[in-house]
């Protein structure tokens, strides 16, 4: 029988039918001679067999399988619990820490067998978990990856795909530590050919979760930099809701010396080769040089040809995020309390784009903030469904009229309004 855990270094990590589509690419990008972290995959059989040790596996089919609504809530609750607060199953710890004791302060990541494909990303939809200091929370980590699986958001993303999660199953990645400087993403690929670098100090949640505009680097396809932009962070205060907030944004010096630049280019390019197409890549980058994260494919629209009209409108410039062109009344959000106040048709017009605003993209025009940018899970949300969206926009919340009809190129990242 195959082994349960393997080196991402063996040829059978690449099977994203064992261990995902993120752990196979990640896979072939390490045997194609680029820098990864190494580590483990974890097969995606070790979640199937901890199903059948639970007892679960007639409750994970009734999730949707259910008529009765308020059953199928909480058969997706009863799998949640079950994953999270159950031990796992004995001929699957051994194998695992095993590989967790070769990592040190180890991470581990999910690797569904439906996300980081073409038309599915899930970004941002499952967990991954840093700095386990031990055994203990190495299994714990594990446990809320496969229950990742039935989490409600998630349920949502299927639903939405057409997809079970009675059919699919959670693989796990296990990898050491990148003690990030700097970390972020990028794109090898935009509308007009060029390619998009995302960057900021330490490890790259932050970018992910759209808390920060990052630095932005616009590259040529040599390498060359075509243009760049340092990010923005901003200080956190409450809303009145008495939930976080965020207020005056404070520039920092840029992050990538022309070099990392340079690098993280020709990652990108030969990352495209691997993979066979445009892709998304996140990176992060220690003391000695740049690894590669994750890559998955790349969604590139054509850039839209506004109505002359627009062009006379006031202009504000953000990271292109989006796919196309889409127009709408503006709904100023100022928290995720206000959510419900945005109708279908509306264009969102935010200060943090995050996890939160996921499902608000089924039914809006567009979307605008002042933090995020091109790499963020929202953003990789946005390309897939073919939403304009444009992140990083400095003051948008202030500048943009509530309520004015308000025109998002998704692809060239301006936002223009009709007072």
């Amino acid at each position: 029988m195959d082994s349960l855990v393997v080196p991402l270094d063996a040829p059978e990590a690449a099977d994203p039918g064992r261990f995902g589509p993120k752990a196979a690419n990640l896979a072939a990008l390490g045997r194609a001679g680029l820098p990864i972290p190494g580590g483990y995959a974890v097969d995606a059989r070790a979640y199937r067999l901890q199903l059948a040790y639970l007892g679960l596996e007639a409750t994970a089919r009734e999730v949707f399988a259910a008529e009765d609504r308020p059953r199928a809530r909480r058969c997706a609750l009863d799998m949640k619990l079950g994953l999270m607060e159950n031990a796992v199953a004995p001929q699957i710890v051994e194998p695992l820490l095993a590989a967790w004791r070769t990592c040190g302060r180890g991470v581990v990541r999910s690797s569904a067998l439906v996300e980081d494909r073409a038309d599915s990303s899930f970004a941002g939809q499952f967990e991954s978990f840093l700095e386990l200091q031990n055994e203990g929370e190495l299994l714990i980590a594990a446990r809320a990856c496969w229950a990742a699986l039935w989490s409600t958001r998630a349920l949502r993303y299927m639903a939405s795909h057409g997809l079970d999660p009675a059919d699919t199953a959670m693989a796990l990645i296990v990898q050491p530590l990148v003690e990030a400087r700097v970390s972020g993403g990028g794109l090898s690929r935009t509308a007009d050919g060029d390619m998009v670098i995302n960057a900021a100090p330490g490890p790259g949640s932050a970018i992910a979760q759209g808390e920060i505009a990052p630095d932005r680097y616009v590259l040529d396809r040599g390498g060359s930099v075509k243009e760049s932009a340092t990010g923005r962070k901003y200080h956190g205060v409450t809303c009145v809701h008495g939930r976080r907030s965020l207020s005056r944004s404070l520039a920092g010096a840029r992050c990538l010396s022309p070099e990392e630049v340079a690098e993280i280019g020709l990652l990108m390019r030969k990352s495209e080769e691997v993979l066979g197409g445009p892709v998304e890549i996140e990176w992060a980058a220690d003391e000695a040089g740049v690894k590669l994260l994750q890559a998955r494919p790349l969604r590139v629209a054509e850039a839209a040809v506004p109505d002359e009209i627009w062009l006379q409108r006031p202009r504000l410039d953000g990271h292109p995020s989006g796919i196309g062109f889409g127009s709408g009344r503006a709904r100023i959000v100022n928290c995720e309390c206000e959510l419900e106040r945005v109708a279908p048709g509306d264009v969102l017009v935010t200060t943090v784009a995050g996890p939160a605003l996921g499902p608000v993209l089924a039914h809006v025009a567009g979307v605008v903030a002042e933090l995020g940018g091109s790499t963020s899970h929202l953003a990789s949300l946005a390309r897939e469904r073919g939403v304009p969206m444009v992140l990083g926009v400095p003051e948008a919340t202030q500048r943009i009229p509530d309520g004015a009809t308000v025109a998002v190129d998704g692809v060239a990242g301006v936002v223009r309004w009709v007072q």
